[in-house]
């Protein structure tokens, strides 16, 4: 994604962002009026959205400051819930504003760190009595399931606070003490007073994330890959769980690589067409089936010989796409894999199958139910417009049709626990392979909004806005990514449990997670629906919630977090997420020092540091200019091509240059001694990880996607090739010289 613009004047031009992992980046035609008088917040409008976490100024990517309009300010207190359309509506928002904390017994979630002192407001009727008890669960999964609920009464502070008077009653404010002993985990608060009980969520963070035993002092390096680009012979036209497995275990085995990472695994529509970036799913938190290896599944060794039959036919008209040097045809696999995997679904299994499968069912809660229903329900409605009866999940409507579709979703539930146990092989294989920490996997900014997750969290996703960017120096209309975000008051209200939720489901099975445009979980740029992306405003976010919950569900299942922290931001940000033990991302076309490559010595130690990303050439390409061949081809140059062209000429021969100074390079070096050189200096740097793209070891010249674009280049459908445009396939990736020789390099480099 597009990160966080400049918020000090002397923002520097060589760490703007490139717009990586758009979602969807074509900005409207129009652009934001010249404001007019009108549009000027007043003193109360601006209190207001203060009040609310919304930013009323910033400073764009020139480092001028930019004021939000009146209308812009309006809009977004509308998404949140907050009338502000009129003087008297501000001036009554703002008085509840005011008093809101003390209109509630208990505030909805508490969220503390592992040890520290903290006290917890409790607001009843002045004068009256409150018991207030904790009950205290444990850190881990099943500890907490089945242990015994530990209530610990809760002792009053001498704390003085003058009552107020709200909506025409007395409250009073008394102070209680939560324990400094409180193990990690979710915790339920409890008060009792006038006979009525309120409930409120505790939640225990991690003072820090740890890295894995080994990596303090070390530096560990892996392959970064777009799966569905990274095919077999046995697949069925798209990489799959099953080459993730293979790609693990001969990248292990065979290169010393510790870690495999992907783009984000997350589930598709149940019909095509399919959305071809991985970065808009309908869903974050559950799988794509698209991904299944249908063979895989235990119960395909028991069908009959007919049912066998079906499954080879389906998968007949797919099974030569896999030397298909063209743009990947997700529809066409997913249309055979679904007739497949319906075969499958009908087959029996046996009791120790069946008990998992339950589990898993029940593990997985409503939530996954909720999923399937909204597969079940879009696969029934076909073409035709959704009716608002079934806009809720919990409506009538929803729960009759649950019932008329419940075979079609017990099958889509059925396709996330095969999902899931293809998942948990590949990460075993990675880790029995050798592997220190194994998948990788990605985290999404968002989720579509017509998906799964927009129908299912509706009453926790702000409305009629869109996540994006501001203006930046690539961008200059800014960027709406059509992605719901989520509401900030009305998730703390929820305890944060859909987004516990979909953290639990995204790092089971999981070594480590990248988490896409990190600096979302401190603000997000909102974009008005029907506004130009340049007239959003940012909004403020509990970072200490979100960004404690991370490192909680990361800490329970055992991995490592890196955060994709490009940008121009607040310094102290970057402090937070290092101080957290999540590791930021370092990629070296953008780490300069004075226009110059940045020295390797000076690179974060906590970090993950790339040679580029998939949203630029692979190496290969970028040195030979082709970013702006490319968008000159597709008519998104802004500035003249051979200034541009200029420039990276010259940023190329700066890379070169300080490759040449350190001995990594000879005169006139080639291509591929150049990218081997990008690499070796990495290793060189005291970064915890070292990446390295797939497409860089084979010789690809082709970026996966092209911000800025939609249907003019294949975003997210190209194969992994080499240099002349051969389809590289997994069982041929040790056969590729050029990938044998980067890998000696990186392994030797240290």
């Amino acid at each position: 994604m597009s990160k966080d613009q400049p918020t000090t004047p002397d923002a520097a031009p060589d760490e703007m962002d490139e717009t990586p992992d758009d979602v969807r980046t074509d900005a409207p035609e129009a652009v934001a009026d010249a404001p007019s008088a009108s549009d000027e917040p007043t003193a109360e409008l601006r209190e207001l959205a203060a009040a609310h976490g919304v930013l009323t100024e910033h400073h764009g990517f020139g480092g001028e400051a930019v004021t939000t309009s009146a209308p812009t300010l309006v809009a977004v207190l509308g998404a949140l819930g907050v009338p502000a359309g009129t003087p008297q509506q501000v001036t009554h928002s703002l008085q509840r504003a005011r008093d809101d904390e003390w209109r509630a017994v208990l505030p909805p979630t508490v969220v503390v760190r592992e040890g520290d002192d903290a006290q917890v407001p409790v607001h009843v009727t002045a004068g009256a009595a409150v018991h207030v008890w904790l009950e205290a669960h444990g850190a881990e999964p099943a500890a907490r399931e089945h242990a015994v609920r530990r209530r610990r009464d809760l002792d009053q502070l001498d704390v003085l606070v003058e009552p107020r008077t709200v909506d025409g009653r007395t409250i009073g404010r008394a102070t209680f003490a939560l324990p400094a002993d409180l193990p990690l985990g979710w915790h339920s608060l409890h008060a009792l007073t006038e006979g009525h009980e309120s409930r409120a969520t505790v939640v225990v963070t991690p003072r820090r994330l740890e890295l894995p035993a080994g990596l303090e002092d070390d530096q560990w390096w892996g392959f970064l890959v777009q799966l569905y680009s990274v095919r077999s012979r046995t697949s069925w036209g798209v990489g799959d769980l099953a080459d993730l497995a293979d790609l693990a275990w001969l990248t292990a085995h065979r290169a010393g690589a510790d870690f495999v990472g992907v783009n984000p695994l997350s589930a598709t529509e149940p019909v095509t067409p399919l959305t071809t970036s991985p970065y808009l799913p309908t869903s974050r938190r559950f799988l794509s089936p698209l991904y299944v290896r249908v063979e895989d599944i235990p119960e395909t060794a028991y069908l009959t010989a007919a049912d066998r039959s079906l499954v080879e036919w389906a998968a007949d008209p797919v099974r030569d796409l896999v030397a298909d040097p063209g743009a990947l045809d997700r529809d066409a696999v997913w249309e055979a894999k679904k007739a497949a995997l319906e075969v499958v679904f009908t087959a029996p299994r046996r009791a120790a199958r069946q008990a998992a499968y339950e589990e898993f069912v029940a593990a997985e809660g409503t939530g996954l139910r909720d999923f399937a229903t909204w597969c079940a329900i879009v696969e029934h409605l076909g073409s035709r417009p959704r009716p608002d009866e079934l806009g809720d999940p919990a409506s009538p409507a929803v729960a009759a049709l649950r019932e008329q579709l419940a075979e079609r979703v017990e099958f889509y539930v059925w396709l996330q626990w095969v999902a899931d146990e293809q998942k948990q092989t590949a990460q075993r294989v990675a880790r029995e392979a050798g592997m220190r920490i194994g998948i990788m996997h990605d985290l999404a900014v968002g989720a579509h909004p017509q998906g799964a997750d927009a129908w299912a969290h509706r009453d926790v996703l702000a409305r009629d806005v869109s996540v994006g960017a501001p203006p930046d120096m690539y961008n200059q209309q800014g960027q709406a990514w059509s992605q719901p975000p989520w509401n900030p008051r009305a998730l703390a209200r929820a305890g944060y449990a859909p987004y516990r939720d979909m953290l639990r489901t995204v790092l089971r099975h999981a070594g480590a997670l990248r988490v896409d445009h990190v600096l979302g979980l401190f603000r997000q740029w909102w974009v008005p629906d029907g506004a130009s992306p340049a007239a959003g405003a940012y909004v403020r976010y509990d970072h200490e919630a979100l960004l404690g919950i991370l490192c909680l569900e990361a800490h329970r299942a055992g991995a490592v977090v890196v955060g994709e922290d490009l940008g121009v931001f607040e310094p102290w940000v970057r402090d937070e997420l290092a101080d957290r033990g999540v590791l930021g991302t370092s990629v070296l076309w953008f780490e300069k020092e004075d226009g110059r490559p940045l020295e390797p010595e000076k690179y974060r130690r906590a970090s993950l540091a790339t040679v580029g990303t998939h949203d630029m050439p692979p190496a290969a390409g970028y040195l030979a200019g082709e970013h702006v061949d490319l968008r000159e081809r597709l008519g998104l140059l802004a500035d003249d091509a051979q200034e541009l062209r200029a420039a990276a000429r010259a940023e190329r021969d700066a890379a070169v240059l300080a490759l040449a100074m350190r001995g990594l390079v000879g005169d006139h070096p080639s291509e591929r001694e150049i990218v081997e050189g990008l690499h070796r200096y990495l290793r060189k740097t005291p970064a915890a990880l070292v990446g390295v793209q797939l497409t860089d070891a084979v010789g690809e010249r082709r970026t996966q996607n092209q911000p800025g674009t939609d249907q003019e280049y294949p975003n997210w459908k190209v194969p992994l090739a080499d240099g002349s445009g051969n389809v590289v396939l997994v069982d041929d990736l040790f056969d590729n010289a050029r990938l044998r020789s980067l890998v000696q390099a990186v392994r030797t480099a240290r």
